[in-house]
C-alpha cells in the first residue's frame, strides 16, 4: 500500500477490524484488534484530492450500522417467541449498541473533528443511536410495550417479574433520545408513557422508573 490510499482498499480495511470489533462485542471468538483501523481512516481523510475520502467515510459510516442492525441485530431478536426472552434480548442488544457507537466514535473521530463541524452534520454517536431507533425500535416498540406491560400486570397479580429487564427495557427508550446530551424524552413519553398512563400498571411504572438516568 502506498501513500495514497484508494476508496475501496482502504474500506476494506475498516470494514475488517469493524468486523473483528463486532464479533468481539458479541463474544465470538475472534484475533485482536489492531491500529489499521486508525492510520487508515486518518490517512483517507487527510489526502489531497482526489483522495480525501471523508464525505464517502462519513456516509459509510452510517452504512455499518444499517447491514449490522438490518442483518443482525433486528432479526435476534425478532426470533425470540416468549416475551422475557425477547426482552432480554432487547436489552441486550441495545448495550452492545452502546458499546460499538463508542467505538466507532473514536475509530472515525477525525470526521467528528474536522469534517463533521465545518459542514454542520449530525454527530456518530447521533448517527449511531439513531440508526437503532429507526431500524430496531420503531420495528419492535409496539411488542417491546406490550411485553413490558403484560409483565407489570402479572407483579399486580402477585406473580415474581425480573424487574430488572423491565427497567432495563424502558431505559432503552429513554437513552434514545438522549442523543450528545439532550434530554429529549419524546420516544419513552410517546412509545411508553402514554401506554402506561392508560393501563392500569400506571403505579407500578413509576416505582420501575425510579433511578433511570433522566
Amino acid at each position: 500500500m502506498g501513500t495514497n490510499i484508494e476508496l475501496e482498499e482502504g474500506w476494506a480495511i475498516i470494514l475488517n477490524q469493524i468486523r473483528k470489533m463486532v464479533n468481539i462485542i458479541e463474544g465470538v471468538p475472534e484475533s485482536p484488534m489492531d491500529g489499521t483501523i486508525h492510520a487508515t481512516i486518518y490517512t483517507m481523510c487527510t489526502e489531497r484530492d482526489p483522495f480525501d475520502y471523508s464525505k464517502d467515510l462519513y456516509e459509510r459510516y452510517q452504512g455499518v450500522y444499517n447491514d449490522y442492525l438490518s442483518c443482525r441485530v433486528l432479526p435476534a431478536i425478532q426470533q425470540k417467541q416468549d416475551n422475557v426472552s425477547m426482552l432480554q434480548e432487547f436489552a441486550k442488544r441495545w448495550a452492545n449498541h452502546k458499546v460499538m457507537v463508542g467505538k466507532l466514535c473514536r475509530f472515525f473521530d477525525y470526521l467528528e473533528r474536522y469534517y463533521i463541524p465545518r459542514r454542520q452534520l449530525p454527530s456518530l454517536k447521533d448517527i449511531g443511536f439513531s440508526c437503532f431507533r429507526e431500524i430496531v425500535c420503531e420495528k419492535m416498540k409496539v411488542r417491546v410495550r406490550d411485553a413490558v406491560i403484560l409483565l407489570i400486570n402479572r407483579e399486580r397479580e402477585g406473580n415474581e417479574i425480573d424487574r430488572g429487564l423491565v427497567k432495563s427495557v424502558l431505559e432503552v427508550f429513554v437513552e434514545i433520545g438522549n442523543e450528545n446530551g439532550k434530554d429529549n424524552l419524546d420516544y419513552y413519553v410517546n412509545d411508553f408513557k402514554t401506554a402506561f398512563l392508560s393501563d392500569t400498571a400506571s403505579s407500578m411504572l413509576g416505582k420501575l422508573l425510579m433511578g433511570l438516568r433522566l
